[in-house]
């Protein structure tokens, strides 16, 4: 049997719009109004269906990788619990479905029809409550436990972009809660994985700013770096980052002669022009 693991997100999303449509048609169909949702309803589910349990054997495939990320375990298997009951509860609503497909086939039988269809409704609704959760969890194993980006295709280069995602963003709430030290360990691992990224490299020009407070050390930093003259973008920050190093060492006009030609050169750029204006 083929390995689904990098397909799991597309199955999955597949399985989550067929079903609620489906469910919502079947709903509507009751109604006896808008006739053709009826046989539509039932194809959407019956799609669904094979989707959800494509998801299932997917989500399998994919969860070895994830689920040895400290921490992450738990959240792995309540997942994957709520990912099978999904599948096992369409699994009888499709049961339904085709039910009141035989019914409708027969003279003796069609009157019957409806109440398969009821059924079906009732337990699709149910259904779309637990697949909902399913969904959220699954979410949350993405956004909070980072357990897909940079696993789906076992590319090292994914992996480290994780990292990378990862070092900055924990730098970031470093500093915010006020540990700069901590803040700055990181900063510097980036410096150190992508030395020629000029990103990371003001971000490094920043952080000897903010979390060290090695002014010095800073602004050698940021005259170090070549910007294209050209792009407003690297232009802006390079002004921006320097006017800041010298307005923390109380070099109010250094700051304004560093501003100004970048202002002259891109007038539109509004951020620049505020901090110039704030200048005492």
């Amino acid at each position: 049997m083929p390995n689904l693991a990098a397909n799991h997100p597309q199955f999955v999303h597949f399985a989550i719009a067929l079903l609620l449509v489906g469910v919502a048609f079947r709903l509507i169909s009751l109604s006896g109004r808008l006739a053709f949702m009826r046989d539509a309803a039932t194809t959407l589910l019956l799609l669904g269906t094979v989707a959800a349990a494509a998801s299932v054997r997917s989500g399998t495939d994919a969860h070895g990788p994830v689920e040895r990320i400290p921490g992450v375990r738990d959240a792995v298997i309540a997942h994957e619990a709520l990912g099978v009951d999904t599948r096992n509860i369409f699994f009888i609503v499709a049961a339904a479905e085709l039910l009141a497909l035989g019914l409708a086939a027969g003279a003796k039988t069609a009157g019957f029809t409806r109440y398969a269809y009821i059924a079906s409704a009732i337990v699709g609704v149910y259904g779309s409550t637990v697949l909902f959760q399913t969904a959220e969890d699954g979410g949350a194993l993405v956004y909070s436990y980072a357990g897909g980006p940079g696993l789906r295709t076992t590319d090292p280069v994914d992996v480290e972009r994780l990292l990378i995602a990862g070092l900055y963003n924990q730098s970031q709430a470093d500093r915010v809660a006020g540990r700069g030290a901590a803040a700055a360990r990181l900063v510097n691992e980036l410096a150190t994985r992508l030395p020629g990224d000029t990103t990371v490299r003001f971000l490094r020009v920043e952080s000897l700013l903010l979390d060290t407070k090695d002014l010095e050390a800073a602004l050698a930093a940021v005259g170090g770096i070549r910007v294209d003259q050209a792009s407003a973008r690297w232009v802006a920050r390079k002004a921006s980052v320097t006017a800041d190093i010298f307005i923390a060492m109380g070099m109010a006009d250094s700051a304004r002669a560093v501003l100004s030609p970048a202002i002259a050169a891109f007038p539109t750029n509004a951020r620049l022009k505020a901090k110039l204006d704030s200048l005492p």
